[in-house]
């Protein structure tokens, strides 16, 4: 993200720093002791729990959240953490407003859900403050389990292997261990180096040992894992990314949306960040999102998020969508880049109307161009250098419902596997339960 001269409207420092560490605090402030218990009053506790069957991990929402009525909190965050050993991130990105605080009667029936993502967080961080690992150990069993990924997949693979008493080796590519929590996530909706802490928090469990800066098929093989490990597990998620295929796209300042919000995650001080005054994010996921809101936080005066179908198709949830229109952004649906303008540096972009099809997405012969002078790829990621006799379906690696691949004795989950619809509780679950077959079939051959 340096500034090119070729682009002067590219600047470091648009706001004062009080205002970009305001834009960058904490997007939605836990809860204190007092307002947990309220929150938790109005759960119904369902017996047939629809809240539990709408989130992928099956949290055992009624009971933490009569754990924390009762003033056990503890107790709440130890029911989350048997099912999602992320629970603490989980909590601060997870769409509850579309899976569990969707499904929630409250919301049903008021409009207005239980607060299940606060409480949970409230829970999370309650246990986690203290510096308590409430899970042990078992007996070591002399089994060993390659990990690729630390990702949240990998890291929930790992904690759960740990815990039944094998020796799990994680590898990943990055210098820090979290993945997506690390390196995708928006940093106000995960401040003060929180995915750091809740990975060092997992490791409390023992028996992982984490090798950063080695990545599959250049530093660590899979043949050679299969040979050294009993098990191997795949979770090394999505390296590579789409391309625009518009002319012009390899212009300067138009990059990919997923390096610019890891420049922000890895970036203590903001104000040196560079941001346009036009900004274009092409997309329509979280990442689009993310991208679009966070520009607009470093002082961008214009975000426009263009989107090649409709709005009710777009990936990003209702609820993200709003929070970016309110904070000035502009959604523009049913247009598809056809070309990037500009004179070494991009400064417009040009769209074509599109028209949903039964033979498909067309473009129309109607186009309308953009100003910009700095433009976000944020079209999809995809699987880059996929070992040998995987089979790979849709771009991703295909498993059957315990996370098993083609291969024996290879298992996969997260957004490498098929599957991984981007979220970080999906990976959480595909880790764990790949993390159990794993374990049966360890013990079977024991």
């Amino acid at each position: 993200m340096s500034n090119s001269p070729l682009t002067p409207g590219i600047v470091a420092g648009r706001l004062a720093p009080a205002a970009i560490a305001e834009n960058f605090a904490d997007h939605e402030a836990p809860f204190d002791r007092h307002e947990a218990r309220v929150a938790a009053d109005r759960c119904y506790f369902c017996h047939d729990a629809p809240c539990m069957t709408a989130c992928p991990t099956s949290i055992d929402i009624p009971l933490f959240i009569r754990q924390i009525a009762t003033g056990t909190p503890d107790a709440a965050a130890k029911t989350i953490l048997s099912q999602n050993i992320l629970g603490g991130m989980c909590a601060r990105v997870c769409p509850t407003e579309t899976l569990c605080e969707e499904a929630c009667v409250r919301e049903t029936a008021e409009g207005k859900p239980v607060e299940i993502g606060r409480l949970q967080r409230f829970a999370t961080d309650t246990l986690m403050a203290k510096g308590v690992h409430p899970f042990t150990r078992a007996a070591a069993t002399g089994r060993k389990v390659a990990v690729v990924g630390a990702g949240p997949a990998g890291l929930a693979c790992a904690h759960r292997l740990a815990m039944k008493g094998h020796d799990v080796v994680i590898f990943d590519a990055r210098p820090k261990a979290g993945g997506l929590n690390e390196y995708g996530i928006a940093s106000y909706k995960s401040t003060n180096d929180f995915a750091q802490a809740e990975v060092a928090w997992l490791m409390q469990i023992g028996g992982i040992t984490l090798h950063h800066g080695k990545a599959l098929g250049r530093d660590v093989h899979l043949a050679d894992l299969q040979k050294d490990y009993d098990a191997v597990f795949l979770g090394m998620g999505l390296a590579g990314v789409n391309a625009l295929r518009a002319g012009g796209e390899d212009k300067a300042n138009v990059q990919d949306a997923v390096d610019f919000i890891a420049t922000l995650r890895q970036t203590a001080d903001k104000t040196t960040l560079p941001i346009g005054r036009d900004v274009v994010v092409i997309g329509g996921g979280m990442t689009a999102v993310d991208a679009a809101v966070q520009s607009k936080l470093l002082g961008a005066e214009n975000v426009t998020i263009v989107y090649r179908r409709g709005q009710e198709k777009m990936s990003a949830s209702g609820y993200e969508q709003e929070h970016a229109t309110s904070a000035g952004m502009r959604i523009i649906c049913n247009a598809a880049p056809v070309a990037v303008h500009g004179d070494g540096a991009v400064s417009e972009v040009e769209f074509a109307y599109t028209e949903d099809t039964a033979e498909g997405l067309k473009l129309t012969a109607q186009t309308f161009r953009l100003k910009a002078d700095q433009v976000f790829k944020a079209i999809g990621q995809s699987l880059t250098g996929a070992p040998e006799g995987l089979r790979i379906d849709g771009g991703k690696i295909a498993t059957d419902a315990a996370g098993r691949t083609t291969l024996a004795g290879v298992w996969a989950g997260g957004d490498c596997a098929m599957g991984g619809d981007d979220l970080t509780v999906t990976a959480v679950a595909q880790g764990r339960d790949a993390a159990e077959d794993i374990h049966a079939q360890l013990s079977a051959r024991a």
